[in-house]
């Protein structure tokens, strides 16, 4: 299996297969890859519809020179438990951070976020976040500051009166809801703006439609969020099979 980073003819092969409506784990056969390495290729760079092979390849360039000239500290080797694979760790909590990127949340916040969620405890200090990322207390700070906001990471003090940042199982039924929250108040601002701007005036009538669909999104939201609820305490009787990896997409 090939080593070291795609090649620009490989990119060019990653998005004629996404083209093709190819899954990530077909691309990698074809081109003799792991599929988290594709994965991470595509997520990093624009996703499945925005990948573009020439950007995708002068963006790695620019990065490898950046850190070339920053050299950064590297991030502390976590132990692992269970028997778990080192190598597969690191390259899912990568795949990780870059979906958790292309759905919008900032690439510190990400990591932050893939670190709490991936470790056993669900919790972890700021130093202990400081050594497995390798960045500084003031990225962390910020980050779960970010992840409080969003109603995905929470507080709370340890015997030693450490505090510690915790993913706990409902952390997602919490962002849901706040997501929720947060539509609502849109669906308010539009319907306000309708009075503003006059009924039945073009403005007036594209912030009604608004209103109304962000409202029935915001109500299934909250209304599916309570329903699945349990799901996020239920403890699987066995792992799901069938997957493809970490990276796999429709397979």
């Amino acid at each position: 299996m090939p080593g070291g980073r795609l090649t620009q003819q490989e990119r060019r092969q990653i998005a004629s297969g996404l083209a093709d409506g190819l899954a990530y784990a077909e691309i990698a056969r074809s081109l003799d890859r792991p599929t988290s390495t594709i994965t991470r290729e595509v997520m990093r760079n624009g996703g499945p519809t925005g990948y573009r092979a020439d950007l995708a390849h002068h963006a790695t360039e620019r990065r490898a020179h950046r850190r070339g000239r920053s050299a950064p500290r590297e991030a502390e080797a976590v132990p692992q438990a269970h028997g778990r694979d080192a190598e597969a760790v690191r390259e899912y909590e990568e795949v990780f951070t870059s979906v958790l990127m292309a759905s919008g949340m900032p690439k510190m916040m990400s990591r932050v976020m893939a670190c709490l969620t991936l470790s056993d405890t669900g919790s972890l200090t700021a130093s202990e976040l400081v050594q497995r990322l390798g960045v500084s207390p003031a990225s962390v700070s910020k980050a779960i500051a970010f992840l409080e906001e969003q109603g995905l990471a929470r507080r709370e003090r340890d015997e030693r009166r450490r505090e510690r940042y915790v993913v706990d199982d409902d952390v997602w039924y919490e962002s849901m809801m706040a997501s929720a929250r947060s539509t609502a108040r849109i669906v308010k601002l539009a319907r306000q703006g309708v009075g503003v701007l006059g009924p039945e005036t073009p403005a007036a009538n594209r912030l009604e439609n608004i209103a109304r669909f962000l409202d029935f999104v915001s109500e299934s939201i909250a209304r599916a969020a309570e329903q699945a609820r349990d799901v996020l305490h239920a403890k699987p009787a066995t792992p799901p099979t069938g997957a493809d990896g970490p990276g796999a997409k429709g397979a």
